[in-house]
């Protein structure tokens, strides 16, 4: 794929990315061309949005019949519906007429109508409605429903391809059930979704979630004291990261709040019900999943220096059903947002220092294991890519 990067050369890109190491410890950091060159953005979203499995979010998300949300990903956009089935669909945001954009933003419809020439798709993606096609010889309406994508769920969570065909979801995720089954996902629900843009590349976003390093500096006094030093990052075979590590209270509350905490989920014992995992399922969906919540982000790139950000919070079936779970919750999202304030003015002047063409690779310290582990893996797919 031909690419026109502004700040490096194509061979000094791949020089770089091949400085990226499997071992953290002896790695050169992701070049930061990637995270502010625009002429790169096109070989990214190809690279890595449009091969194998993207994670769509909560599958609980879209609870009911005719539930949707107008998503862009790797520069495609596309609507997630749920059908009169139950079933979670995926499919191009791209009429079958003449490509308008059929739906945007959030709600609940029972067909799916563009608004432009009123062509008409039922939940499924066939299409009903197409006035004034008399004319339009040997003209078959079962063969113009929306283009459809693979959609498959694990452990709660909705995935989506846009290959033909697409690898193993098993393979992909391989032992990502295993380190997350003690929390029994599938029973946990969404209370929470809040979108909204950050000027900062979206893997920065990402990478500041995963690491502990960063504590004591921006967060000294809201919550560096509820985490010692976690376990080093587990070894797994999937398309993600994970590390574990204990805490020392509910680590969705703020220190004066502690009194608000929800119970332990159903079934977590030792250690699981006094930590927190954080998790990174390539390339762009990270969450934490403590022993009584988890709150999860997705950044999606608007532009290399832009991305939007979708944050969900869940918690146990469980807790929602408790008569004071309202009051409760509202601390832990106030935690979760305050936590967010703190990190943002640093991410944006991060992106400042990126955005120039003097920037170099870094190193990785102790306490950033598991964004080494996906530089190596983003190194990789560029690299195919520039092959």
């Amino acid at each position: 794929m031909q690419v026109q990067p502004d700040l490096v050369s194509l061979d000094t890109l791949r020089q770089q990315l091949a400085a990226v190491l499997p071992d953290e410890n002896l790695s050169l950091g992701i070049p930061p061309a990637c995270y502010a060159d625009a002429g790169l953005l096109a070989l990214e979203q190809r690279a890595v949005f449009q091969q194998g499995w993207i994670a769509l979010g909560r599958v609980d998300r879209w609870p009911g019949e005719g539930d949707y949300s107008a998503l862009e990903i790797g520069r495609v956009p596309l609507i997630v519906v749920r059908n009169k089935s139950g079933e979670l669909k995926a499919f191009a945001n791209s009429c079958r007429h003449r490509g308008s954009q059929i739906l945007t933003g959030d709600g609940n419809c029972k067909k799916i109508k563009c608004p432009f020439h009123w062509w008409t798709y039922d939940l499924d993606g066939r299409l009903k409605v197409y006035s004034r096609m008399e004319n339009a010889i040997d003209f078959n309406p079962d063969e113009f429903g929306l283009v459809e994508f693979p959609l498959l769920v694990r452990d709660g969570f909705a995935f989506i391809s846009f290959e033909d065909e697409p690898p193993s979801i098993d393979a992909w995720l391989a032992d990502f059930t295993t380190y997350h089954e003690p929390w029994e996902l599938d029973r946990w629900k969404v209370t929470r979704v809040r979108e909204f843009e950050v000027q900062c590349n979206w893997k920065t976003f990402i990478e500041v979630f995963n690491e502990y390093y960063h504590l004591p500096m921006v967060h000294p006094d809201s919550i560096n004291w509820l985490y010692p030093e976690p376990d080093a990052v587990d070894a797994v075979s999937g398309q993600f990261t994970t590390q574990f590590g204990a805490t020392e209270g509910a680590a969705a509350l703020l220190e004066d709040t502690q009194q608000y905490a929800l119970p332990a989920a159903q079934g977590l014992q030792g250690r699981t019900a006094k930590g927190t995992r954080y998790t990174w399922i390539y390339p762009n969906l990270t969450f934490a999943l403590s022993q009584d919540s988890m709150w999860m982000y997705q950044a999606f790139p608007l532009s290399a220096d832009r991305c939007w950000i979708t944050q969900t919070i869940s918690f146990p079936a469980e807790s929602v059903a408790l008569g004071d779970f309202d009051e409760r919750a509202r601390h832990y999202c106030e935690r979760i947002d305050a936590a967010l304030a703190e990190d943002l003015p640093f991410l944006q002047q991060q992106q400042v220092g990126l955005n120039s063409k003097f920037a170099r690779q870094g190193r990785f310290a102790a306490l950033e294991p598991s964004v080494g582990k996906f530089a190596y893996w983003y190194a990789q797919q560029l690299l195919q890519h520039l092959a």
